[in-house]
């Protein structure tokens, strides 16, 4: 089914094992601790960039519209307590906001908005103190201006640590107030380091934008999600697959990202790149989508179809890839017999994760493209 905000189909590939822990580890690395702390606190630490709100403030920005905003602070200034925030402390202490970010920049936003470089939130659509309506913080009277800054927020901070894998196990428990962070968000909140700037900036590549005909919308981090899977396999490669773990095989991904030389990162975005013109050249607006026969409808982009298809370009030669482009029609005939064989079909459609599952289409897909190559 397609995800509506983000343009891409939803995946199973996560579904409730991201509930489970696939390998056992030791209760004693886990170290969670529970702090009270005022807003203005709060907000001195994420001035100080000890909270870190802004990498993915402004894509996420806009989770909350202006109503849901003002009845937040409505409930501040009413004394009605907030549910808890929930963060992951890194190797300098600061601090990952993993459920909580549309909360706190929501305060910030009305009590100091240059935290978050945004403009001043002007209360709207209250429900109760319709007096404060259209009002700004400094527009307040100075005793509910301090009622706001003392409010104590509870935070469940996970210390620095604990095993990523673990982090992500409990998050994916606790996701489920409120809007509830993507898979994405969740490996980007625990796992720092330059794998965040890589996956950001080539999801914003135009040949990346373009094979997906810009229909894969950045708000849930999907683009970044389908920039991981392939470098996961394409990095890591297929073998790295071993167990049914796909969580933890993309967070082992992000890790392997961080320690890889730029030089490594620039062949393998320019093997992207290749990979990505060559998939608009042969599919045109149909790539990386399922495709049953021609003339039906148009499906979303398929994460599994994504992954098998992009690494196994980015494999092969350019001018392996020309003649791929010359014979476009032919693959177009063989990708649609593929996705009519039920094996795959059900391997890119359900129980993605599966490590049979994952192995089919990786190799039916690799056969597809030697058979046109080979094509007499």
């Amino acid at each position: 089914m397609l995800g509506q905000s983000t343009g891409v189909e939803a995946d199973d590939s996560i579904g409730p094992d991201a509930e489970r822990i696939a390998e056992p580890f030791d209760p004693d690395d886990i170290d969670v601790i529970t702090r009270s702390m005022t807003v203005d606190l709060l907000l001195s630490r994420t001035k100080s960039g000890m909270i870190n709100l802004q990498p993915d403030f402004q894509r996420r920005w806009g989770v909350w519209d202006l109503r849901r905003q003002s009845r937040l602070i409505e409930s501040l200034l009413l004394r009605i307590p907030l549910p808890v925030i929930y963060a992951a402390e890194d190797d300098d202490e600061r601090w990952e906001i993993v459920d909580g970010i549309q909360r706190l920049s929501t305060i910030a936003r009305f009590i100091d908005s240059e935290i978050v470089s945004s403009d001043g939130l002007v209360l709207s659509g209250l429900e109760y103190l319709h007096e404060q309506e259209g009002r700004r913080f400094y527009q307040l009277s100075q005793k509910l201006q301090l009622r706001l800054r003392e409010t104590e927020l509870v935070i469940h901070l996970i210390r620095k640590g604990t095993p990523a894998a673990v982090k992500f196990n409990i998050f994916a428990r606790i996701n489920t107030g409120g809007v509830a962070l993507s898979p994405q968000e969740l490996r980007h909140a625990i796992t720092p380091g330059k794998a965040r700037f890589v996956l950001e900036g080539w999801a914003d590549l135009p040949s990346f934008k373009l094979a997906t005909d810009y229909s894969v919308r950045t708000i849930r981090m999907d683009d970044r999600e389908l920039i991981l899977r392939f470098l996961a396999f394409f990095v890591l490669g297929l073998d790295a697959y071993r167990q049914p773990d796909m969580d933890g095989f993309l967070i082992g991904a992000m890790k392997a990202i961080n320690v890889t030389s730029d030089a490594d990162l620039d062949v393998a975005r320019s093997r992207f790149e290749a990979a990505m013109i060559c998939a608009r050249e042969v599919f045109g607006v149909d790539a990386f989508r399922k495709r049953f026969g021609f003339g039906l409808p148009r499906q979303p982009i398929n994460k599994a179809v994504f992954e098998a298809l992009s690494v196994k370009l980015a494999r092969l030669t350019d001018e392996q890839l020309e003649v791929l482009g010359h014979r476009g029609a032919l693959v177009r005939e063989e990708f649609v017999a593929l996705c009519n064989d039920r094996l795959f079909e059900t391997a890119i459609s359900q129980g993605t994760g599966d490590l049979r599952k994952v192995r089919l289409r990786f190799n039916a897909v690799d056969q597809m493209i030697e058979r046109v190559l080979s094509d007499a």
